[in-house]
Order: C-alpha cells, then structure tokens, then sequence
C-alpha cells in the first residue's frame, strides 16, 4: 500500500484550516466546562483492549502487546471507550465521561475517518430521555460557541437551537416509506424477514435474495428515513426495534423497542444513545448473534471481553451516549468533510 501524499500541512492549506481547527478546540472546551458544572468524572479509557467491541458492522484494528519474555497477546484499537466506561460505573462512577481517541477500520468518507474523537458519557440511576435534554443543550452550546444560529451541511439546515423533534422508528418508517415496521417484530422480538422483504419491494427498494431483516431495515433507514431527519431542526430518533439495539434495555411499556436513540442534524447522524442493559446473561447472547453476523459478512471474529461481562453483574441502572464530537464541529463551523476539523488527518492509502 502507498500513502496518498496529504496537502494538510502545507502553509497555505493550514492557514485555510485553522480557523475552523481553533472553533473546534473552543467548542471542545466548552464541552468540558459544561460536564465539569454538573459534576461529571472524566476519565480516559485506554485504546488498548481485549476485545474492541462485539457490533457486526464495526471493524476494528488488530495490534498485539508482546511481553518481556517474547509472548504475544493479541489486542485491539477500541471502536468505542464504552466496555471501559461501563466497568468504572460498576466500580461506582455515577456521573462519567470519557473525550476518547476511537478507532474504526473500513471507513473512510466525508462523514467517516479512521481515528476521530467520541464523546462518551453516562448518568446512573436516569432514564435514557435524559440524556436527550443533554442533547439539545450541548446542541445549542455548540452554536453559540460558534457564533452560529444554522448548522449547514450539504444544502441541508437546522435550527440547533429548536427544540428536538422526537420520532419513533415506527412513525420514521410509516412517515417516509409507507412501511408499518412494528408489523414485522414479535413481542418476543424475533423478526418476519417476508413480511419486510414484502414491504420493503412494495416501495420500490431493491430486495435481494439473501437480505436479511436487518439488511432490509437498514436498507429503508438509508434511503428513505436519514435523508429526512434534523431538517429544519434536530430530530431524535427513538424507540429502535430490539434486534437493533444490542446493548440496550427493552422498553417498559413495549417488548419489540428497545430504549435506543439516535441524535441527527442535516440528515447527519450525531450520537447514539441507550437505556443500558446491564444483564450479562442477555448481553451475551446478544454478541454471539453479532459475531455470527460478523463471520458470515465479514469472515472474522472478535474475542469476548470476559472482565466486562463480570463488571455487568453489578452495573447499576444507567444511561449512557456516544457523539461524533468531529461531526458536529463540521455542522457548527460549516466545514463539508470531517477532515476539514481534524489537526492531523490519517493519510489514505493506495491499493
């Protein structure tokens, strides 16, 4: 592979950048300030794990630590501060967050790099729709920070400062494919791929032989439901079906959603937000159908991270959010790629 030669640290494009890099460093800033007033812990999770997390569709980089006598134990770059975070909850952390360095191979676009910054955060003992005030707030925070009143992307717009307009994935789906979603989970929470398949055709989305339900649904979710959402203003988007949300708690009132949100602004995706499930035992079962996921797309495999199914035994009720801290210093400085806001892009490589 061969490094594309990178222009981010000539003069003249860094003098172009800077602007946007120092309004990325004061909103940060302002972030700090606003957990460290409503007591929040910040911790640094270390990027070296066990296991870089268990999601299907999240590729990790592989490295390994080899010891003063020759041997080698296999590590990973963490896709997510989260396994650690929720092991210092269980330790007794009740308000935590973490500005993590996080690391995703297999992206790489306007939206997506492969090292980029996460704000992770937790509140123990609150329900999951707290963490969407804290949303909006943070929202808000960002465009005063930056002196702004519209985030722009893409000829898209949203009032950051509006209130969040809620929407379910039902009414998503209902709303802007025609498709009654719900109709096709159990209250069990298994899943009718014909019957979404069915729907799916009936609005003119392409349906492939070996499509799966989760294929399907986020096939829809691409197409048809992103475009549309934080147009205007912000929307949450909540209440995923619970095949969607692997580490989330089914909701109270509704066996086939779980307690998962997704924050959006100009159709940008911005963070993603559970009512954590803290049984080990459900957790587990969760992964190993993740990592038959994993192995039958992808032909790999991520090891277990035994310590945090143990932490989980005692992980007290908590809610906790992952944010694309670069994505929303694009929206609030009006920057069109993500590297536009990162000091020191990655280089991308030739075949």
């Amino acid at each position: 592979m061969t490094a594309i030669p990178s222009p981010w640290w000539s003069p003249e494009r860094h003098a172009d950048r800077r602007p946007r890099l120092l309004m990325r460093n004061r909103i940060l800033a302002a972030f700090r300030a606003w957990f460290a007033a409503r007591d929040f812990v910040e911790a640094e999770a270390a990027c070296l794990q066990v296991s870089p997390g268990n999601e299907a569709h999240l590729s990790a980089f592989a490295t390994e630590a080899i010891g003063p006598s020759g041997a080698r134990t296999p590590l990973y770059l963490h896709t997510s501060p989260e396994f650690a975070c929720k092991k210092l909850l269980a330790a007794g952390e009740t308000r935590l967050l973490s500005v993590a360095r996080v690391f995703r191979n297999r992206e790489r676009g306007p939206l997506h790099h492969p090292e980029f910054t996460m704000l992770e955060w937790y509140r123990a003992s609150v329900p999951y729709t707290d963490l969407m005030a804290d949303c909006a707030e943070l929202l808000a925070l960002a465009a005063e920070t930056a002196g702004t009143r519209r985030f722009t992307y893409r000829g898209r717009e949203a009032d950051p400062l509006a209130e969040p307009e809620r929407l379910t994935l039902a009414e998503a789906f209902e709303r802007f494919a025609g498709i009654d979603l719900l109709r096709t989970v159990s209250r069990t929470g298994e899943t009718d791929r014909d019957g979404l398949a069915t729907a799916v055709s009936a609005a003119d989305l392409r349906v492939a032989p070996d499509d799966s339900w989760a294929d399907l649904f986020s096939r829809v979710l691409v197409a048809r439901v992103e475009p549309h959402l934080g147009i205007g203003r912000p929307t949450i988007l909540c209440e995923y079906p619970i095949s969607e949300a692997a580490l989330a708690r089914p909701a109270p009132d509704d066996p086939r959603v779980a307690e998962r949100f997704e924050l959006y602004a100009c159709g940008v995706e911005l963070a993603n937000a559970f009512g954590e499930l803290t049984d080990p035992v459900s957790l587990r079962r969760r992964f190993e159908s993740e990592m038959e996921e994993k192995l039958k797309v992808y032909a790999e495999t991520y090891p277990f991270d035994e310590d945090f199914f143990a932490a989980m035994a005692i992980l007290p009720d908590a809610s906790g959010i992952a944010l694309g801290f670069d994505r929303l210093a694009m929206l609030a400085c009006g920057a069109n790629r993500i590297d536009d806001v990162l000091w020191t892009p990655v280089a991308e490589t030739l075949p």
